[in-house]
């Protein structure tokens, strides 16, 4: 059944709508960041829009019959590690303010989306090892331009523990490698053509 529904053609369509308007959305929150970036740091600065958009293209190619495997790899890892990022920070600003409101409430569950379609069309995805280890490099080197040269996203009063936050972001990122070589790349995973 799950299968069928996510083969669907409009069902894909849709979510294909979905993920581009949010993909516009996430660089339009990011703007006021922007602006303040150093031209050098601006692919890496926008995290959660820039994984929808690879995940926007990687469904784009499925829809067209084609398999463009580092787009799905690294459309797996960042969806995965962004979506579940996204929705600690969100929840420690509700432990940290006593108070999330209704947009933080609205991309805790956009981004558990994310990491979710992430894992469920993992099974289409064709990914090498090569796919997985450039993938993990960007990942990687992401978290050096984030919390090395201090390009974070920007979220409430969280700065205060920007060194706890890196470090759990390090392992998330170890563990976004790792869930996208269980599901994209290992010898006996689950494949849907």
């Amino acid at each position: 059944m799950l299968y069928f529904l996510l083969l669907n053609r409009f069902f894909m369509w849709v979510l294909f709508f979905v993920n581009f308007v949010g993909t516009i959305y996430g660089y339009v929150w990011y703007m006021p960041q922007l602006k303040q970036t150093p031209a050098l740091f601006l692919p890496f600065v926008p995290d959660s829009p820039t994984a929808s958009l690879f995940f926007t293209i990687a469904l784009f190619g499925l829809l067209m019959g084609r398999s463009w495997g580092f787009i799905q790899a690294i459309a797996v890892m960042t969806l995965f590690k962004y979506g579940i990022w996204a929705v600690v920070m969100n929840l420690l600003t509700l432990i940290v303010t006593g108070h999330l409101s209704w947009l933080g409430w609205m991309l805790v569950a956009s981004h558990l989306g994310m990491a979710l379609q992430g894992v469920l069309y993992a099974p289409f995805f064709e990914v090498k090892v090569s796919h997985l280890v450039i993938a993990s490099l960007w990942t990687v080197h992401n978290e050096i331009i984030d919390y090395v040269f201090m390009q974070y996203p920007v979220y409430s009063q969280l700065h205060l523990y920007i060194q706890e936050i890196g470090y759990f972001t390090f392992w998330l990122s170890v563990g976004s490698i790792f869930v996208t070589w269980y599901l994209c790349v290992r010898r006996n995973r689950t494949i849907w053509r």
